[in-house]
């Protein structure tokens, strides 16, 4: 990746709400090695829709890889969580979401807090590559790794902020974050609401497997993206995310009121 000034900023967004959602909550979790340009139209789509939105810029992210190896799994998840709790204090009920690895702390939050629901994009929980069962020893003989390709991107590229390399220290701790969320999937009890792209060559199918055997209290609407790669707030399938997510917020929320029809 090259550096240039003219690369947009990676930061945190918040928007404290307006009108009739103005009083609901959304926290919005971007991705390991990424940050929240990768969900920042997402954000902002809900964002004119009413909803009090925060996407915190998680601890090692948006700076350099070199930051991310000297950051663990509980400061990414704490950074989130505090500022879910935050929105919560000021909201009358809070979501939590997320894309990739946002969608793990998405869904560790849950299990942890009264959230109002869930709605994840490419969740990860699981991975493709059988080397992380050795990564805890891996890490001290490779520093670093490049990130997962897409054989076919379905959009064009995008500078969201991610790393051109990713610290294997880093990896470890992901793959104790999965490991802590996915213990956490049967104490959620919120409705839980999935889009999983068929062409995410990141995010194996496992993790969608692990989601529906674990979850054992929790309403479950699976959405598939026929279109769009890993990143699919980014992609083809965007607006479907965008819009199928509103709906989600909005029919979950204590304030709907149901139409003779619904």
């Amino acid at each position: 990746m090259t550096e240039s000034s003219d690369r947009p900023r990676p930061a945190a967004f918040s928007y404290a709400g307006h009108g009739a959602n103005a009083r609901t909550g959304i926290a919005i979790s971007h991705g390991f090695t990424g940050s929240p340009l990768s969900i920042l139209p997402w954000a902002k789509y809900l964002a004119a829709q009413g909803f009090a939105v925060t996407v915190p810029l998680l601890p090692g992210h948006g700076t350099s890889w070199q930051d991310l190896a000297r950051t663990g799994w509980r400061e990414w998840h704490g950074a989130f969580e505090a500022a879910y709790l935050d929105l919560a204090a000021r909201t009358d009920e809070c979501y939590v979401a997320g894309l990739s690895m946002g969608g793990a702390i998405a869904l560790l939050t849950a299990s942890r807090h009264t959230v109002a629901g869930v709605a994840v994009v490419n969740p990860g929980l699981s991975f493709y590559d059988r080397r992380v069962r050795i990564i805890g020893l891996l890490k001290y003989i490779q520093r670093t790794t490049i990130p997962i390709p897409e054989d076919s991107p379905t959009a064009a590229a995008t500078d969201d902020g991610d790393y051109s390399l990713t610290p294997l220290a880093a990896v470890h701790q992901l793959k104790r974050l999965f490991a802590a969320a996915t213990r956490g999937l049967p104490r959620i009890t919120a409705p839980v609401l999935v889009f999983k792209s068929d062409n995410d060559a990141v995010v194996p199918p496992s993790s969608l497997s692990l989601i529906r055997k674990r979850l054992s209290s929790a309403a479950l609407d699976v959405v598939p993206l026929r279109n769009s790669g890993h990143v699919a707030t980014l992609d083809t399938d965007a607006q479907e995310i965008f819009e199928s997510s509103a709906r989600f917020f909005q029919v979950h929320s204590r304030s709907h009121i149901p139409s003779e029809k619904s």
